[in-house]
């Protein structure tokens, strides 16, 4: 494989490995604040929501044509929303860092379950980090953050049910951190599906299939939950800081 291959690769493994910050706070100082969380969260959803239309979906359209670009972006929204319904995440769950009951066979479920749930909802993720970062090494990097700020809680959502149930911090941040290697089977997938098949118009299409997933993780996760700390200003606050950042970022980089 080329150097942009292995670059997608690694971008796609350190965002998903940004579980294990999040596994970390939750053993550490068992909760981020609040206002951290709903700025983070809206920021990361800026980010998601500005780079999906403005670069994503528009190469998209650019390369196939209004029609296909459309159709992959909503074709996107639509298997997120599949996985969605069919395996839940329980994403709300890292909220509950009040739960310490040693043993409880309920909150070790909860805490597999969570953690199967956000591996599943990361393959998709670890493949939006590597086609982004086979069109340049700039949107890889600009997917690869937003991402990774996001994943953070859902680090904290596996550790804290498991920690509490089990008093093992060593078991808690295993769960953690193989929820998050699903992100890069995802992008070692997309490399061994895509890549022989890999030509202009097909990328065209991943890259806008690509904006309506992170499209989806915006509006119906990351929103939702910076919302929910209590914090509606700060979190629409976060979002427009985003949007702004990601703008100036892409213009700098021309």
């Amino acid at each position: 494989m080329n150097s942009d291959v292995w670059f997608a690769l690694m971008l796609s493994a350190l965002a998903g490995l940004a579980t294990t910050v999040g596994s970390v706070l939750g053993l550490v100082v068992r909760k981020p604040g609040p206002r951290f969380m709903s700025l983070s969260l809206g920021f990361s959803a800026g980010v998601m929501v500005l780079v999906s239309f403005v670069e994503l979906l528009q190469q998209g359209i650019d390369t196939v044509g209004f029609l296909a670009g459309i159709a992959a972006f909503f074709g996107g929204m639509v298997v997120m929303f599949l996985i969605d319904v069919s395996i839940p995440h329980l994403y709300k769950a890292e909220k509950h860092t009040g739960w310490r009951r040693k043993g409880s066979p309920a909150l070790m479920r909860t805490g597999l379950l969570v953690a199967l749930g956000i591996g599943i909802h990361n393959l998709p993720e670890g493949m939006a980090t590597f086609a982004g970062a086979l069109e340049s090494q700039s949107l890889g990097i600009a997917i690869a953050v937003a991402i990774a700020i996001h994943n953070i809680p859902e680090g904290l959502a596996v550790s804290v049910p498991v920690y509490a149930a089990t008093g093992s911090r060593r078991k808690a941040f295993l769960w953690s951190f193989l929820s998050g290697v699903a992100e890069p089977v995802g992008a070692g997938l997309g490399a061994l599906v895509l890549m022989p098949f890999l030509t202009p118009a097909v990328l065209g299409l991943i890259l806008a299939a690509v904006a309506g997933v992170m499209v989806f993780i915006s509006f119906d996760e990351l929103i939702p939950v910076a919302h929910s700390y209590g914090f509606e200003h700060l979190a629409i606050g976060g979002v427009i800081t985003g949007m702004a950042v990601m703008a100036l970022s892409l213009w700098l980089l021309g």
